[in-house]
């Protein structure tokens, strides 16, 4: 009788841990299909206030006339403050987009596996908020966004807001892509 009753409670028991691995997987799937929540990315105070409404603008912007595509202007003018040349296109060098490009605009980029990312990366190293470009005074600026295998400048891991020069190689996951004019 007891061998009875504790085959039972084993054969439930296994149940039950089936039952939770089977969860756990759909939990798994559906986070990298569908992303995980949306989270607040932090923003360097130092920059000031920056977002699709509010790109930051290098200072030569607002000794410009005040028009409203001033940004613009300084852009295809191929100068900043320090009147050196500001990259517009991004391109990707190696990985699975090769070849393509981008204009850069003046907002900030984010670079992610995140459907809302304005460069959506789908592979396996890339998380879902992964880094940042940022256009300020002195040239493009990339910053990682906590991301768990890093963003890489020129070989170099970002700890740190850097500045990225253009032509100089960015890796994020199995893509590197370039600033180009």
């Amino acid at each position: 009788m007891t061998t009875g009753l504790t085959l039972l409670v084993l054969r439930f028991a296994f149940l039950a841990v089936l039952w939770l691995f089977v969860f756990v997987i759909v939990f798994a799937l559906r986070s990298d299909l569908f992303g995980q929540r949306v989270r607040t990315i932090p923003t360097d105070p130092k920059a000031g206030p920056s977002g699709p409404t509010t790109p930051s603008i290098p200072s030569a912007a607002a000794s410009a006339p005040a028009s409203g595509n001033a940004f613009t202007e300084l852009i295809s003018q191929g100068g900043t403050a320090s009147n050196t040349a500001v990259a517009t296109r991004l391109v990707i060098t190696e990985g699975s987009r090769e070849g393509m490009e981008m204009p850069l605009g003046g907002g900030p980029i984010t670079i992610g596996r995140s459907s809302e990312s304005n460069v959506v990366i789908r592979d396996d190293y890339t998380s879902t908020n992964h880094a940042r470009l940022d256009l300020r005074a002195e040239g493009w600026v990339v910053t990682d966004l906590e991301s768990t295998n890093g963003t890489f400048v020129n070989g170099q891991k970002v700890t740190s807001p850097v500045l990225v020069a253009e032509g100089t190689p960015i890796t994020i996951g199995t893509t590197t892509f370039e600033l180009r004019r």
